[in-house]
């Protein structure tokens, strides 16, 4: 007979895991986190892309019902329009410096179910001298939830009078070539207000709209909705036109193919700006004010892919040769979308642009007036 402490004695074993097992465990949950987290963070990026997406669809719907209002698409901004010429060719060039300086964006308040923030604007002031400051109010219908506008501001004690703007996400495309000559080679959004007959590609073929990224720096004016200035709340492709071609300056737009590689394609970033010797030359985002073209803080934009390059017309006035056909304001879409940026057509249509898009496919999808897109390619094609 076992004795009743022996039996007592073999019942009392330990259990629970081994610290093998234990750190067995953990890798294992460890490896399922990092094959599970780019699935989860992608989810998430396709969810902020798709809010872009219908952001832009909704901001195309306004600007379509402006036009069912008013006979016209609404400007690109309340912004100064002056007589000029170049080689001696008369014109119309557009300064963002002057005027109320008011952008589309706050004339589309209305038609964006923005109502109550659209009547605090008095349009016949400048933005700078609005009450209650409503230009500095953070709408989500104009961000984009990938980028972290929501919350950042431009404000700059010269050019602003320290006046706040909020940043968004979204710019429209007034010129394949400048904001600036956007009169004379016009994309979809002009400082005189289009027709929507003036647009004989069709509104399916025509981009209307793009994205901006903004930076948390409050000296950077990029994505400020509010202030129709270049990079803020407008666009332009920097594709040169061929004068030799076309037979004069403001002549029909051609296309000048030998400086493509120098457009302002999505997302663009000129290779020259990461060195010292091309710092003087690049292409970046033409903004009012930007870091000096030299050191770190600069250096920081150009590796986050956000390159900008100051207007030497800022001090000018505007009789000189930095505004118009002697200018050169531009800026690129940008987003922080993998690969590209969306683009909305004026038929409602958003498509994702690849940063390898073609840019004479880019520069004819902004220009409204070279009907086919085969027959605009062989005309600018002339200019090889």
């Amino acid at each position: 007979m076992t004795p009743r402490y022996a039996s007592r004695h073999r019942s009392t074993r330990l259990t629970g895991f081994t610290l093998v097992e234990l750190l067995v465990v953990v890798a294992i949950i460890g490896v399922l986190v990092a094959l599970l987290l780019p699935a989860v963070q992608s989810a998430r990026e396709a969810a902020r892309r798709t809010q872009c997406v219908n952001n832009q669809k909704q901001i195309v719907l306004a600007a379509m019902n402006y036009e069912s209002a008013e006979g016209r698409l609404p400007p690109s901004g309340l912004v100064g329009i002056f007589s000029k010429t170049y080689a001696e060719e008369p014109y119309e060039a557009v300064d963002q410096r002057y005027g109320q300086m008011t952008s589309w964006a706050v004339l589309l308040l209305p038609y964006l179910g923005e109502t109550p923030l659209s009547d605090r604007f008095d349009l016949g002031k400048s933005v700078l001298e609005q009450a209650g400051d409503p230009q500095a109010v953070s709408l989500a219908s104009l961000t984009c939830p990938s980028d972290a506008a929501t919350g950042r501001f431009f404000s700059d004690e010269e050019l602003t009078a320290g006046k706040q703007f909020a940043k968004g996400n979204y710019a429209v495309y007034t010129s394949p070539h400048h904001t600036d000559a956007q009169l004379v080679y016009p994309g979809a959004f002009l400082a005189r207000p289009l027709s929507l007959r003036r647009i004989t590609d069709g509104l399916g073929k025509t981009l209307g709209v793009s994205e901006v990224r903004t930076h948390p720096r409050t000296s950077d004016e990029r994505g400020a909705w509010a202030l129709a200035w270049t990079g803020a709340s407008l666009l332009a492709l920097d594709m040169h036109h061929a004068k030799t071609i076309a037979g004069g300056w403001t002549q029909e737009y051609y296309l000048d193919v030998s400086l493509a590689h120098k457009a302002q394609m999505p997302n663009f970033v000129d290779p020259q700006a990461f060195t010292a010797e091309g710092a003087g030359q690049i292409i970046g985002d033409t903004t009012v004010r930007c870091p000096p073209l030299r050191g770190d803080e600069w250096m920081t934009l150009v590796r986050d892919g956000m390159p900008c390059h100051p207007w030497i017309g800022l001090e000018s006035p505007v009789t000189f040769g930095t505004v118009g056909l002697g200018g050169y304001q531009s800026a690129a879409p940008r987003s922080l979308h993998p690969g590209g940026v969306n683009g909305a057509f004026l038929d409602g249509r958003v498509e994702f642009i690849s940063d390898d898009i073609d840019p004479v496919v880019m520069a004819l999808s902004i220009d409204i007036r070279d009907n086919t897109l085969a027959e605009a390619i062989n005309r600018s094609t002339a200019s090889r």
